[in-house]
């Protein structure tokens, strides 16, 4: 009793993460053609639930979806879902719709808002993009991308020979000692 508990959470959970319009196109789906469980198709029509979904425009691919069907009906091969699974995936999916608001009202209202340009302007700081005039220069950057390790092993070898040079000249000392990083 507690596996099959599991396993139904698990697919209510992944129910969840589903986008609004992919689980609306899941439940049009699975009321229009035969469901199977364990496999994307079958040789005689048969699809599941996400690639009914993705025929109806709910272009998403959830593998945590996939799985937790898979595990929910216990699929050890491709088979026709019961309609048990089905009733029970449908209820999943119209319990989800229900409990989620329907946002569409908020994104019109924020298209509105960006049509009309009340955004704020970005700031500008007074800093200029200085990369072309420095491009050539040797170490401008912050970070400099190393493709093989011992490029940056001479890299970090140079820095570190650059790090105790200072120091040495800090301390005033002829010989140099190194610190540690």
């Amino acid at each position: 009793m507690r596996r099959e508990r599991k396993r139904a959470e698990d697919l209510r959970r992944a129910i969840d993460c589903l986008p609004r319009p992919t689980r609306e196109a899941m439940l049009a789906g699975i009321d229009s053609g035969p469901i199977i469980v364990g496999a994307y198709t079958d040789g005689s029509g048969g699809v599941c639930p996400m690639l009914a979904a993705h025929r109806r425009g709910g272009r998403t691919s959830l593998a945590s979806f996939a799985r937790a069907w898979d595990r929910y009906t216990e699929a050890q091969s491709t088979r026709r879902a019961t309609q048990r699974e089905l009733r029970t995936l449908g209820a999943m999916l119209e319990a989800s719709l229900w409990y989620e608001p329907d946002r569409g009202d908020l994104d019109r209202a924020v298209a509105e808002l960006r049509e009309r340009g009340l955004e704020r302007p970005k700031r500008d700081t007074g800093e200029r993009d200085r990369s072309r005039e420095l491009r050539r220069r040797p170490g401008w950057a912050w970070l400099r991308v190393f493709r093989r390790l011992d490029d940056w092993q001479a890299a970090l070898a140079q820095a570190e020979e650059q790090q105790a040079d200072q120091s040495a000249a800090r301390l005033g000392v002829g010989e140099r000692t190194p610190e540690r990083v």
